[in-house]
């Protein structure tokens, strides 16, 4: 079985009493948090308690604001490649899971991949929510922007490992709905 980031949706963020009543499915990435689920967690990040296990690991943020940088970079990254039918499959699968799933909040699930380092899990995502997905943020804003070529450039030709995910209703975690 391989390690895999999660991604839900959800109208409100699970606290130390109760995870939400209804979870939606987003996304399943193996071996990575893709920079799709970190653009997505981008926007109001903040560190939750975990729906699946039991430190303090999960990371929701703001939905809209996610799903719009999102589709911004995947425009951009798209002008690059306008001949190609894959990427444009990929795209159209991609926003019509993300508006059917429309929630409040994105919920991003890291323990199976945060696990695979002997770190302490919590400062791993820590690290991730303050470091990491800002970062991500904050280069893909320059791209759209048109101040980061090399960056996009770099996406562009590998854009599968970043965007290509498994999007699905139900994911190797679901929860009842």
């Amino acid at each position: 079985m391989a390690n895999r980031s999660y991604l839900y949706s959800a109208d409100s963020m699970p606290d130390e009493a109760q995870i939400p009543q209804r979870i939606r499915c987003i996304s399943e990435h193996n071996w990575d948090i893709p920079l799709a689920h970190k653009l997505l967690a981008g926007r109001g990040t903040t560190i939750v308690p975990s729906m699946i296990w039991n430190p303090a690991i999960g990371i929701a943020a703001d939905y809209a604001g996610g799903a719009a940088l999102l589709r911004e970079l995947l425009s951009a990254v798209g002008k690059g490649l306008e001949d190609d039918a894959e990427f444009a499959a990929c795209v159209a699968r991609t926003t019509a899971h993300l508006e059917k799933q429309r929630a409040e909040y994105f919920l991003l699930e890291t323990g199976e991949i945060i696990s695979m380092t002997d770190d302490d899990p919590e400062a791993s995502v820590r690290r991730l929510a303050s470091e990491d997905i800002p970062d991500a943020v904050a280069r893909a804003e320059e791209a759209i922007a048109g101040r980061n070529d090399d960056w996009l450039a770099a996406v562009r030709a590998d854009w599968q490992r970043h965007f290509a995910s498994f999007y699905a209703d139900a994911l190797y975690f679901s929860f009842p709905g």
